[in-house]
């Protein structure tokens, strides 16, 4: 009898300690979600703050507005405006229409092909940018700081397929726009 007992409680902590010990897992077997774990143990371990330009946007701290020295650098509201879209995402809209075919919508292929080409041109000129096509005839372009995306726009205005440009709220008629009204009169 204390001999089964001895051996029940020996095969009891034998057990005991077989769960107990983590096993290490071999680092290339690690999935997506333990990476994300691993780094997100890290980075509470780490007491080093980073830098405001590492941090991802939504925790870095917003830049101070000093309203009335920009009221006297700005020429206009649209100045205005600007400044105080400096280091933020914002987001333009993008209406383009193919003028061999003004009547047609389903021009996707003809939208990534200008869009893309733009967003070259723009990037060219150090506007940094990426670009979604969402419709057919329509797209949105992305800029990281929102300052750039007033020059975008005025050099998008000036591209002969564009019909609309909207950012902030405020939508403005491109060349192409006049194209889709004259054919539409006759």
């Amino acid at each position: 009898m204390n001999g089964k007992i001895v051996l029940v409680l020996l095969i009891t902590i034998h057990l005991v300690l077989a769960v107990s010990k983590p096993k290490k897992k071999d680092i290339t077997s690690y999935t997506d979600a333990d990476l994300e774990k691993l780094y997100d143990e890290w980075e509470e371990n780490d007491d080093e703050e980073l830098e405001e330009d590492e941090k991802p946007e939504h925790k870095r701290t917003p830049p101070k507005l000093d309203l009335d020295s920009m009221k006297a650098k700005a020429k206009n509201p649209e100045d205005l405006l600007m400044m105080s879209k400096k280091g933020q995402t914002l987001m333009l809209f993008v209406s383009v229409l193919d003028p061999s075919q003004p009547d047609r919508s389903d021009i996707r292929p003809f939208t990534e092909k200008w869009t893309a080409l733009w967003q070259s041109q723009l990037y060219n000129n150090h506007v940094d940018l990426q670009v979604f096509v969402i419709d057919d005839n329509r797209a949105i372009f992305m800029f990281k700081d929102g300052e750039q995306a007033f020059e975008a726009k005025k050099f998008l205005l000036k591209q002969e397929y564009v019909t609309e440009v909207t950012i902030e709220g405020q939508s403005f008629d491109g060349p192409a726009k006049k194209l889709k009204t004259t054919k539409k009169e006759l």
